[in-house]
């Protein structure tokens, strides 16, 4: 009688289940096939023992392949979760860096020889929206500069929140004119309202739908400039606000949005975060919320720039482009608007930038950050080594498996051919029906 063993087992997808599965199986097969009958006077018990030992000596081996499955599963388990922590790390360090101004690389020298008179501050910002004296912006902030006490009670101006360039600062002259210029002016001009009302008291139409030149916002236009030509407004409660959840502890309010990653699990080369989390916002400003609870990061600037990525050169920027859905920026001047609208040629900037942080303001946080960013460099050398160190006890393990599954290989090889003997029937004995036993 030939007894067949096919031996198949698979570490890859949960060695210790599979093998506790197919190796219970199989010797049971083999243990319910030894007929006491057929075992009778004193060598056929021999032959009985002997077929029992080659069982309880299978079922030895097939315990210690189940433990090295267990212990596989395990050193896999850990490596999972340690780069899960690692990657947490890494976008922390990432956006702490960023946060301090650690993302610039090719401008570096460049933003250390500027004076502070170069740096754009708010006084700056709301000047060159005054220039702006024909457009929307600048009839607003001419109303509110030079007739305060009037402005304050009339029914446009309550609602409004301001112009967009004033509502988000960020840290890095560069980083400002890049996304003004990603913006562009009239963005940067844009109106900003709560409500709905605030809008449509911003213009009021008459007869015909003609705009009424003489009532809101419109009749205003004479202390200036008259208001021509169309201008952006945009409403807060009107914006369909971002969903997912915000980074813990960030007193930002940061949005917590999936980074870009390669298959290894790293972020692409030069990815240094979304634009929408390096806007920072004023108290008074974070402390803004539409009826629905939203505030001005989750609706303004996340419709603004969406996922908008920021790279450290062009280059990078390129290199990344199956990771880029709604854009990237380059801090040496590369834009990408969407998916494959590149913007070529010399950078311009555009007349109105966001203002930049006051230094003096952040100069606690920073130390505080900087503190933060120290250990959060320290756990992410923790978890390095502790990486390799359970790729090495995997390795281990399995070198171990695969050494002790030849080991069973072989030992069931040789058993078939002895349990085969043990088994053989006498000539006067009715030959037992032909069986195989399949190990997969």
């Amino acid at each position: 009688m030939q007894a067949t063993f096919l031996l198949h087992m698979s570490i890859s997808e949960e060695p210790a289940k599979n093998l506790k599965v197919e190796l219970q199986s199989s010797l049971l097969k083999l243990m319910n096939h030894v007929d006491p009958c057929m075992v009778r006077g004193s060598e056929m018990q021999q032959e009985g023992l002997r077929v029992g030992a080659i069982i309880n000596h299978s079922k030895a081996l097939q315990d210690d392949l189940q433990k090295l499955g267990l212990k596989i599963k395990h050193h896999e388990d850990n490596i999972k979760s340690l780069k899960t922590q690692k990657n947490s790390v890494d976008g922390y360090i990432r956006d702490t860096r960023v946060a301090l101004g650690g993302y610039q690389s090719s401008i570096a020298v460049e933003n250390k020889n500027r004076s502070l008179s170069c740096i754009q501050t708010e006084q700056q910002t709301i000047e060159q929206i005054l220039q702006q004296d024909q457009t929307a912006a600048g009839v607003f902030f001419q109303l509110k500069l030079r007739h305060e006490a009037q402005a304050s009670n009339l029914p446009f101006t309550k609602d409004v929140l301001g112009v967009v360039a004033l509502l988000g600062k960020v840290n890095d002259d560069n980083l400002s004119r890049l996304l003004s210029e990603y913006l562009g002016l009239e963005t940067m001009l844009a109106i900003v309202c709560k409500t709905y009302e605030g809008v449509k008291s911003l213009e009021i139409y008459g007869k015909e739908g003609m705009i009424d030149k003489t009532a809101g916002l419109h009749g205003f236009g004479p202390i200036g400039r008259p208001l021509n030509g169309r201008f952006s407004v945009i409403c807060l409660e009107q914006l369909r606000p971002y969903v997912g959840g915000f980074l813990d502890g960030d007193s930002q309010r940061k949005l917590d949005i999936l980074k870009p990653k390669l298959p290894g699990g790293e972020y692409p080369p030069g990815f240094l975060g979304y634009a929408v989390n390096m806007i920072y916002a004023d108290n008074v400003n974070l402390s803004c919320l539409t009826a629905s609870g939203h505030g001005l990061r989750e609706t303004l600037f996340y419709n603004l720039f969406s996922r908008l990525q920021v790279y450290r050169t062009k280059t990078e920027m390129q290199l990344a482009l199956p990771f880029i859905s709604d854009g990237a920026i380059s801090l040496d001047g590369g834009i990408m608007k969407g998916t494959g609208v590149f913007f070529l040629g010399d950078r311009k900037d555009v007349e109105v930038r966001f203002p930049i942080c006051s230094e003096a303001s952040n100069i606690s946080t920073d130390l505080n950050m900087e503190e933060q960013l120290k250990k959060m460099e320290w756990r992410q050398e923790r978890l390095v080594e502790d990486i390799h160190r359970e790729e090495e006890l995997l390795n281990n393990a399995k070198l171990m498996f695969n050494a002790k599954k030849q080991e069973f290989m072989k030992f069931l090889s040789e058993g078939s051919r002895q349990v085969t003997q043990a088994l053989e029937p006498s000539p006067r004995q009715v030959k037992p029906t032909h069986f195989e036993m399949n190990w997969s």
